[in-house]
């Protein structure tokens, strides 16, 4: 099958997806917090940046190839760490992984994926990055590092903008737990979707498997609590220079906002910065990722890497015209994965290759950071 002729586009596999999961997963995937106004804002703002078409410039042979942390990567893209990631579809992790290795992009493993580093590791490519959620147990922080290590996990990713637990209302309203408890209501959901519900009966229930291993060693915990928020602290910057001087390795904050903070993290031996609004998951009251990056690219000369609502080639280019190195999806992968099983990743980077092309050709650019000059006033 021709997957362009049916799926051009991601809205094609965001669509997909929705037929193809249950309520309660489709919510936690789809929402964000509050009245979800940011991730809104996100899409509103990536919209308003516009670029002038060129003329008369010949044919053009875009070079889409990245450098990033002294490492080549085939396009700018990357693969965005995803909590749960095999609750939306089962083998997620290792899907992701596969893929990012074939085609030469970084994927990104959570704390709080559904599979451990040590089971992603023989599907890890030169570019995994793991992503922590900072625990606040100094053991478990030292254990959690030197996992990530062993396994072939190059990169590590600090994420910084969870100092509190956010409400995802709609994902409340739902009926979905952490873990996932299938009650009646879920079960009917499940029943109304057989190719996931078969996919996920072959490899059982999703959890948090790296964090289990830990929760264990709490005790105390009310009949409702989530272990991987008490397994969590609230960083400060004592905390980050701690994590800078036990991870041997590339070490990217993830969850920058502010200018000043950009400025601060690259004198503290930061090595890259990730600009994020956690795609509107966290902060209602939260800029545009993309509104904040060009202060940060000001403030500091280290590389940048964005997400938050990025869908398409374009959204792409308009990244780099603002000067980021690398341009990160999450939700994205995931549509593609529930759309179309292993098959989607790959059809995904292929849908946002050909789309970097082809806009790259009516502007007459030969590599996407050349984005910048085509800019229109903004």
């Amino acid at each position: 099958m021709d997957l362009h002729a049916k799926y051009p586009a991601l809205s094609d596999l965001r669509q997909k997806a929705r037929k193809r999961l249950p309520t309660f997963v489709w919510e936690f995937l789809d929402s964000a917090t509050g009245d979800e106004r940011a991730k809104a804002r996100n899409r509103t703002a990536l919209d308003a940046i516009l670029f002038n078409p060129s003329i008369l410039h010949g044919e053009i042979t875009p070079d889409l190839t990245t450098r990033f942390l002294a490492e080549t990567y085939a396009l700018p893209i990357g693969i965005a760490p995803v909590g749960m990631s095999g609750l939306m579809w089962p083998g997620a992790e290792f899907l992701l992984a596969q893929s990012a290795a074939r085609l030469g992009i970084p994927y990104t493993l959570s704390t709080v994926a559904a599979q451990t580093p040590e089971e992603v590791a023989p599907h890890i490519g030169p570019h995994a990055w793991f992503q922590l959620y900072p625990p606040r147990d100094i053991d478990i922080r030292k254990d959690m590092l030197a996992r990530a290590k062993r396994a072939g996990f190059s990169t590590l990713v600090l994420t910084v903008d969870l100092p509190a637990a956010s409400r995802r209302e709609r994902q409340v309203r739902s009926g979905l737990t952490t873990p996932p408890r299938l009650t009646p209501r879920l079960m009917w959901q499940v029943a109304q979707r057989p190719a996931w519900a078969l996919a996920t009966l072959r490899h059982g229930m999703p959890r948090m498997r790296l964090i289990d291993e830990y929760a264990g060693n709490l005790t105390g915990l009310g009949s409702t609590a989530h272990a991987g928020y008490q397994l969590r602290a609230a960083p400060d910057w004592d905390y980050y220079k701690w994590v800078r001087d036990h991870w041997e390795g590339p070490l990217i904050i993830k969850g920058v906002m502010r200018a000043e903070d950009a400025a601060r993290l690259e004198t503290e031996g930061a090595d890259a910065i990730w600009v994020s609004n956690h795609a509107g998951r966290q902060f209602d009251a939260a800029p545009a990722s993309i509104s904040a990056l060009p202060a940060i690219r000001a403030a500091t000369s280290l590389p940048l890497v964005i997400d938050s609502g990025f869908e398409t080639g374009l959204d792409i280019l308009r990244a780099k015209a603002f000067g980021a190195d690398l341009v990160i999806l999450g939700r994205g992968f995931h549509y593609a994965l529930a759309a179309l099983g292993q098959a989607g990743p790959d059809h995904l980077i292929d849908i946002l290759h050909k789309d970097l092309e082809a806009n790259m050709g009516q502007m007459g650019l030969k590599t996407p950071s050349d984005a910048r000059n085509a800019l229109v006033d903004h």
